[in-house]
């Protein structure tokens, strides 16, 4: 008998081992499939930017109809089940928050999550040095609690705007 416990305990053991560095891998794989797919969707909306910047410079509109036109495009832009974009200008003004009027004009520069990180803050200095990730706390459109959320931001000068995405871990 005591060796069977033995040998369902050295079995338990190897299973746990071997088992939870695959679990873990996995959740790295999603986290790095995720990852990928936040980065380029911001590229994305970041590249439409572009275009209707360059519609600024042909003279085809001004500069303001320009940031008017991005605006009102990443607003609406969606991908995914329930993607969406923002963005805030260098100096932490929310342009657009997935249509949230209450928020959009308002400075953010403050604003901290539930474990007090000011999320604002380290987004937009990611993007100063190039655009990278983010991880903070954040509620979900239509929920009360904030779970926690990893973002991917990238600037687009011309405009002063910082744009990102994110998901939700």
């Amino acid at each position: 008998m005591k060796n069977q416990f033995v040998i369902a305990f050295v079995l338990l053991l190897n299973l746990a081992f071997f088992t939870i560095p695959i679990v873990a891998q996995g959740e790295k794989i999603e986290n790095s499939s995720q990852d990928l797919l936040i980065k380029s969707e911001v590229e994305t909306a970041v590249s439409m930017l572009q275009v209707i910047l360059e519609k600024h410079t042909a003279g085809e509109m001004s500069f303001e109809d320009a940031k008017k036109l991005g605006a009102d495009i990443l607003r609406e832009l969606k991908y995914g089940k329930d993607g969406y974009f923002w963005a805030d200008t260098e100096d932490g003004v929310n342009v657009v928050l997935y249509g949230r009027v209450d928020v959009e004009g308002k400075n953010r520069l403050e604003a901290k999550d539930e474990h007090g990180n000011f999320y604002i803050k380290d987004l937009l200095a990611k993007a100063k040095i190039g655009g990278g990730y983010v991880e903070y706390w954040f509620t979900k459109k239509g929920k009360t609690k904030a779970e926690p959320k990893r973002s991917y931001v990238l600037s687009f000068k011309p405009f002063g705007w910082v744009v990102g995405t994110g998901y939700y871990r």
